[in-house]
């Protein structure tokens, strides 16, 4: 996912004077270049493609071939979209994952296995003080830990378009609190905000609610 929102931009593109935040450099190479090349560097990864409004921002910046997808309007309708084009197994990461590598793809794809029909790439608070104590990233408290996302996805059955339709169903009520509690159920609120919700209940109520097997991993 490389897009940039129609009448958005980002700070940090427009602070280095490029248009979107995937081509800003990291040790002298655009991001998106870092992510690319991860990707074509694993044995399970076959094509690649990259979701972007304007695909001329990458000539002459990546070392590998991929095919574009036009976007569509938010990161949920643009998966919507690869989903109904690419079709699964597919792999989903965004544009600004600088630092990617082959094997942390390995270790996800080993991690989400072959019985869910979507995983997301998870790192718990204690892993992430760790290895980036100066980095600030916005955790998910449950019960047995907090952890922040790692923008990296697997959608691996067609099943998986449930999860996508529920990620679009929640977008839409992201300015509606009391909208997006009936749609999350009230005992799942109710166990969040006491402390006692676990990633298996997260999880749980997920496939209930998009009829899939998902994976916290």
């Amino acid at each position: 996912l490389a897009g940039t929102r129609a009448g958005t931009s980002d700070p940090m593109a427009r602070a280095a004077g490029v248009s979107h935040k995937a081509i800003l450099p990291v040790a002298g190479r655009p991001m998106i270049a870092r992510v690319v090349d991860a990707l074509a560097a694993h044995p399970r990864v076959g094509r690649i493609v990259v979701s972007i409004e304007r695909p001329e921002i990458l000539d002459g910046v990546l070392d590998h071939p991929v095919g574009i997808l036009p976007p569509a309007p938010g990161p949920s309708a643009s998966v919507m979209e690869a989903l109904s084009t690419l079709g699964t197994p597919l792999l989903v990461t965004t544009a600004d994952h600088a630092l990617l590598r082959p094997e942390w793809i390995d270790a996800f794809l080993a991690s989400a296995g072959t019985q869910c029909d979507m995983a997301a790439a998870i790192a718990m608070a204690g892993d992430i003080a760790r290895d980036a104590p100066s980095g600030r990233r916005t955790l998910i408290r449950l019960a047995d830990g907090a952890f922040s996302g790692c923008n990296l996805f697997l959608f691996r059955t067609p099943a998986a378009l449930g999860v996508v339709r529920l990620w679009q169903r929640i977008e839409r009520q992201r300015k509606h609190p009391l909208r997006m509690a009936r749609l999350l159920g009230p005992m799942v609120l109710l166990r969040y905000a006491t402390g006692r919700l676990t990633r298996a209940a997260l999880c749980a109520r997920i496939g209930v609610l998009s009829h899939a097997t998902v994976r916290l991993v």
